[in-house]
């Protein structure tokens, strides 16, 4: 997506951190002896916004660590005992879905395309990803560089409370707040947040999703800042206005394509669509997809919203399980360029219990045993 148009502001947004403060004075929160762990706002420094926790820009200035400070002072996750539906989705920062598939079966991301026509300009839109270069899982157990590797999510439930969200650079195409945010979501990258910085909100019980874009924690947690940000209804096909972006540049939401522990490892399952980048995009967007974000026209350069699969002829049997459930999905799902970053980068959610090399040996799929869905539409702004 395109760099921030904004400078963050220290603490939280202008007049509401008075306003909040005033109420912790109030409540009796800053009472004698009390001593909080930490006080500040999460800050980064201007980037490209074309970073991958691969190869993390470098930052002058550290993002405060707020969890001492959240377990005391601001709304927790919801009450599991105070959620009545969710349909076994289970609270908390990575919680499992226990097999809950979003969105409506015949929706794209759930769509089978195992037999669906390859595209005429196939190999020519592939290599301009790499045809010798290797699927990276961006996604692991450990660390790069001080930060977590992958895109992270929180399940809250229905009874979580709203809080203020600034948009500051794409007001017009987002959806506003509140939004449900719990003080201690958390953001992609940290401890050390940088690049992309989403943010995902899942609420079990009404069954929404809240994604926002180079996200700011404000003070205390009690309110967000973000650069766009997306609602979207588990119950529906998800579609932004044509020429919208979301918390991704292809205008499209992000949980439904990430790799998640729940369904490698529980469900030993993916039923849906994944979600990758490329270095190069084409000015142009294709269905699901109604946004895109390049400024080169060539048609040999995909557009967002493409769609590739693993040939069929790929023979995974000899990938050990956490690998093999991953390619079995690309086989039969595929997966959806969502953004710029890194080429064949595979988007995943953090856990610290995937077995980092299991994934790595998702590394020796090379970008010619892909091949393109046929594109029957494609539009150009």
């Amino acid at each position: 997506m395109s760099p921030p148009k904004f400078l963050l502001r220290d603490l939280a947004f202008g007049s509401l951190a008075v306003v909040t403060l005033a109420g912790l004075f109030a409540s009796g929160f800053f009472s004698p002896g009390r001593q909080p762990a930490a006080a500040q706002a999460d800050s980064f420094a201007v980037n490209s916004g074309e970073t991958t926790s691969q190869a993390p820009p470098s930052s002058d200035r550290s993002v405060p660590d707020v969890a001492g400070f959240v377990a005391e002072t601001s709304a927790p996750v919801s009450n599991p005992e105070k959620s009545s539906g969710g349909r076994g989705i289970q609270l908390g920062i990575g919680g499992s879905l226990n097999g809950f598939r979003p969105f409506p079966e015949d929706n794209a991301w759930n769509r089978v395309i195992t037999n669906a026509p390859v595209d005429p300009n196939s190999r020519t839109l592939i290599a301009s990803i790499g045809l010798d270069k290797t699927l990276h899982p961006d996604f692991a157990a450990g660390m790069w560089d001080g930060s977590r590797i992958g895109i992270p999510y929180v399940v809250v439930g229905g009874d979580q409370p709203m809080v203020p969200l600034e948009i500051v650079a794409y007001p017009g195409e987002s959806d506003p707040g509140p939004y449900p945010i719990p003080a201690n979501a958390p953001i992609e990258g940290e401890p050390n947040a940088r690049g992309d910085r989403h943010v995902i909100v899942l609420d079990r019980d009404n069954l929404k999703l809240y994604e926002l874009f180079h996200s700011v924690r404000g003070f205390l947690g009690t309110a967000w800042q973000a650069d766009s940000a997306a609602i979207f209804d588990l119950t529906e096909h998800p579609h932004r206005p044509d020429g919208w972006t979301s918390a991704d540049a292809a205008g499209l939401p992000i949980f439904p394509g990430l790799v998640r522990y729940d369904e490698v490892v529980e469900q030993k399952e993916i039923r849906h669509a994944l979600r990758f980048t490329v270095v190069r995009s084409r000015r142009a967007y294709t269905p699901p997809a109604t946004h895109c974000a390049s400024r080169n026209d060539s048609p040999n350069l995909p557009p967002m919203g493409m769609r590739v699969r693993l040939k069929g002829t790929f023979d995974v049997d000899g990938y050990p399980p956490q690998a093999r459930v991953i390619l079995t999905a690309l086989k039969r799902y595929g997966m959806i360029l969502a953004d710029n970053g890194g080429d064949w980068f595979l988007s995943g959610a953090p856990d610290h219990r995937w077995d980092d090399e299991q994934l790595r040996t998702l590394k020796q799929i090379r970008g010619s045993d892909f091949e393109v869905i046929r594109m029957d539409e494609i539009t150009v702004p």
